[in-house]
């Protein structure tokens, strides 16, 4: 998870215009008390009255909660639904000058109510769309073509969110693919469910989901398989760079361009409610692409976050600290290898922490880059472990070695850093930290004491000051005399 980490800091602020059907996301919210004596329906007691984007608008509100800079170009109606939603997407910093009012349709409203059970567990019960699903009007279609035309000029990326309400017309289409293509700039559909996809023809990729892709190419998806071969016809079809199907909880399959299929899988989740969660993966696979991604790492990232959307009731945003924080603490891949079961992430550690404190043992932390491992490496971690019952090691990431040491280090990736500590007897567990610092680890971890090599004097030992603060204690560990990871690296490179 490491490098998705360090995606996730390098994110910055790209510009990105989202292109499709702006809508209202409303929730009436209440409590199933009991079937109702006039028909055999679930009575509910509404108490609470609650209205968010939808749509497009929706993938605009969650790039601009993970810090993108985002511009919308749609159309809503001439009434009370549309200055609202208009008004909102002002409200969250998002351009909405390329929201048009068509005074002949309606505002896109998705009603939905949701009932809780015994005043908990809140569940929708029913959803009610006023809409419009005919096309704009070709002088609204040729209004948003000019607009588009303006705002592809200062976006890093665009993206199409198609709900089938009349926006997304093949004209307005073909218009913000052209217009893109003659600025180097990629754009990624999320498509409407439908036969034909002719209409996306000459976007970069497009990410239709497994019903989706299966109508447009006439397949029935039911395996991996399946869905790489689905994603590969409509990258052909269409002349996609790369073809993307996703898969729910299966994660996504990738068809490439380049020849590269791949089925990216997700971690299991506990579903709370799968509203947003296309929309989440396509607000964060662009986001990614954007900053400059690969394909392969931006689809991984989208992964994370539609997990984390799917946690939560209705269409709801996530931040960075969010996703770094499910990175963080998502279980490591060494635990499925020989030896990795003492590399842990954060809470897994913390829980073991605590057993062995329930049983009256104390926690000495140590930390550093441990690139190439000699024996001065080996004194220093049995000396840290003498001065408690259990001896936790934190470990830098790639990027904050490269932060420390320079852009040739480290020479051993983290998990194999890991796995190389994981194997000394005098280590119980080791967990990973992207900081150029341990601070925030050892605050987590409050250790009995903090152990720090003897070239450090204890007033620039990095949390020192807060192990002492209740009651630890710091303790300067020897070191022996003619080891050093540098002049190692240094006398291989010379023999």
């Amino acid at each position: 998870m490491t490098d998705l980490v360090e995606l996730v800091r390098r994110l910055g602020a790209p510009r990105v215009l989202v292109v499709g059907d702006v809508m209202l996301d409303r929730y009436v919210w209440g409590n199933a008390e009991r079937i109702s004596q006039e028909a055999p329906v679930v009575l509910l007691r509404a108490d609470r009255r609650e209205e968010r984007l939808g749509g497009a608008s929706s993938v605009a509100t969650m790039l601009q909660a993970l810090g993108a800079k985002t511009s919308v170009i749609g159309v809503v109606g001439s009434d009370a639904d549309g200055f609202h939603a208009r008004r909102l997407l002002t409200q969250l910093d998002v351009d909405a000058e390329g929201v048009l009012a068509d005074p002949d349709r309606p505002t896109s409203v998705k009603e939905r109510y949701i009932g809780r059970a015994q005043a908990r567990h809140p569940q929708q019960m029913i959803r009610v769309d006023y809409e419009s699903r005919e096309p704009v009007p070709e002088a609204i279609e040729h209004q948003l073509a000019d607009a588009l035309a303006a705002k592809v000029r200062e976006t890093d990326i665009v993206l199409v969110s198609d709900y089938d309400k009349g926006v997304c017309t093949p004209g307005l289409l073909q218009r913000a693919v052209s217009e893109a293509r003659a600025r180097g700039v990629r754009v990624i559909a999320d498509p409407t469910r439908g036969g034909d996809y002719a209409k996306y023809r000459g976007c970069s990729s497009m990410t239709p989901n497994r019903l989706e892709a299966g109508l447009a190419t006439g397949r029935t998806i039911r395996t991996t398989d399946d869905a790489l071969a689905a994603a590969a016809q409509l990258r052909d079809a269409l002349g996609l760079e790369a073809g993307i199907v996703t898969l729910d909880k299966d994660g996504m399959a990738l068809a490439h361009r380049d020849g590269r299929g791949a089925i990216f899988p997700t971690r299991p989740r506990q579903v709370y409610d799968i509203t947003g969660a296309g929309d989440m993966v396509m607000a964060t696979l662009g986001l990614a692409l954007a900053t400059g991604a690969d394909y392969d790492p931006a689809i991984r990232l989208a992964n994370v976050a539609g997990g984390l959307e799917v946690e939560k009731i209705g269409v709801a945003t996530v931040t960075r600290d969010e996703i770094l924080a499910d990175l963080l603490h998502a279980p490591f891949v060494a635990d499925r290898v020989p030896g990795g079961a003492k590399v842990l992430a954060l809470p897994h550690l913390l829980g073991n922490l605590e057993a062995r404190r329930a049983k009256g043992q104390k926690v000495a932390f140590t930390n550093g880059c441990f690139d190439v491992l000699h024996a001065g490496h080996v004194q220093y971690l049995a000396e840290a472990r003498r001065q408690a019952g259990c001896l936790v090691v934190g470990l830098n990431s790639d990027e904050s070695v490269r932060q420390l040491k320079g852009p040739t280090r480290p020479l051993n990736s983290v998990e194999a850093r890991a796995l190389v500590l994981a194997g000394l007897q005098d280590v119980d567990y080791v967990t990973i930290f992207p900081d150029a610092t341990p601070a925030a680890l050892i605050e987590a971890i409050r250790p009995d004491v903090l152990v720090k090599g003897a070239d450090y004097r204890k007033s620039e030992v990095v949390g020192a000051a807060f192990v002492e603060s209740y009651g630890g204690r710091v303790h300067l560990a020897g070191l022996r005399d003619g080891f050093s990871t540098t002049n190692l690296i240094e006398r291989m490179k010379a023999a």
